[in-house]
């Protein structure tokens, strides 16, 4: 439960959310004391979700609260059911997929995020999602139909309000998992289009050639030293190519400033991401306003958010790239 996670917690908990369930197996360090409000020096040493607990039931004495000390990867898929959704932060990506893998099996929708310094993700997976937006009745009808590859209109209602028309639209959002979505490429409105190609910020590239590097070599992080530095550059390389963005806007300043960011939590993004994953899980769990499709980066050097639809459906490829 680091910085990430207590700002989600936060967010949940001020917001009302009846019950929250709490795992980490990690004990309080030095380090966590930078960044994390829940937690003081006194804790160093004890586990971090029940040095936090009490904080936490002081924001809302309302919210029923369980603590969980257990390694999440000793948890069976039917421990998911027990939830509505799951929301899983900093995770190395082999757990991300475990508990994204297990949370399909229960049929629960997931979110998960992480950051690193000034820059971080989030990710969802919510399988078969529905929600409704409400509007103003426009002048051209709407009609039920297939919007994208992964986005349908299911129905369409009208109410009338104060002699107001208002158009209450059912969509459908179909999700992949992360093992997919992180190998999928862009949509392909970005990938026929050399403008577009130029506006995708490398995070996307060395995000996945980190878990990459996590995969390969069974660590968190890359060392200082020549032998992970190269590897991370190689892997980047590759992914960028695999992504078909134009080579130079993989630049040098950035793998450095990302490579430096690596680890650290930085109050400020720590707080807006948390924030965008608690409102965007609220919003799912009451059915409303269109989530997360399905892949936000969040670039706090440039404060930055774009989110791109990430699904196993391959365009064919672009060979002018240089």
């Amino acid at each position: 439960m680091r910085a990430l996670a207590n700002e989600v917690v936060k967010n949940l908990v001020l917001a009302g959310i009846g019950s929250v369930t709490i795992l980490d197996d990690h004990l309080v360090t030095e380090d966590d004391l930078g960044s994390q409000f829940l937690i003081s020096d006194q804790h160093v040493g004890t586990n971090r979700v029940l040095a936090a607990l009490p904080q936490v039931k002081a924001l809302n004495p309302r919210t029923s609260f369980q603590a969980d000390t257990e390694n999440i990867l000793s948890k069976p898929p039917e421990f998911y059911t027990l939830f509505d959704m799951i929301i899983a932060t900093d995770l190395q990506f082999e757990t991300l997929k475990t508990v994204n893998a297990a949370c399909r099996l229960a049929n629960r929708p997931l979110y998960g995020a992480g950051t690193h310094g000034v820059y971080g993700f989030i990710f969802a997976d919510l399988i078969d999602h529905e929600y409704v937006i409400e509007r103003e009745k426009p002048n051209i009808p709407t009609q039920i139909k297939v919007e994208s590859a992964t986005r349908s209109i299911i129905a369409i209602n009208t109410k009338t309000e104060n002699g107001k028309q208002t158009e209450i639209v059912t969509k459908r959002e179909l999700y992949s998992p992360i093992i997919l979505a992180n190998t999928s490429p862009l949509p392909s409105e970005y990938l026929t289009s050399r403008r577009r190609k130029l506006q995708v910020p490398p995070l996307l590239t060395c995000l996945r050639a980190l878990w990459e590097f996590q995969s390969l070599t069974s660590q968190l992080l890359p060392s200082t030293s020549h032998a992970d530095l190269q590897l991370f550059t190689t892997l980047a390389t590759e992914k960028h190519k695999e992504l078909q963005l134009p080579a130079e806007t993989l630049r040098s300043d950035f793998l450095r400033s990302f490579l430096q960011n690596l680890g650290s939590e930085i109050a400020p993004v720590t707080a807006f991401l948390g924030g965008q994953v608690a409102q965007d899980a609220i919003n799912v769990l009451g059915q409303r306003e269109q989530p997360i499709q399905n892949f936000l980066l969040f670039d706090g050097e440039e404060s930055k958010g774009p989110v791109y639809a990430l699904h196993p459906i391959f365009p064919p490829i672009d060979t002018s790239l240089s």
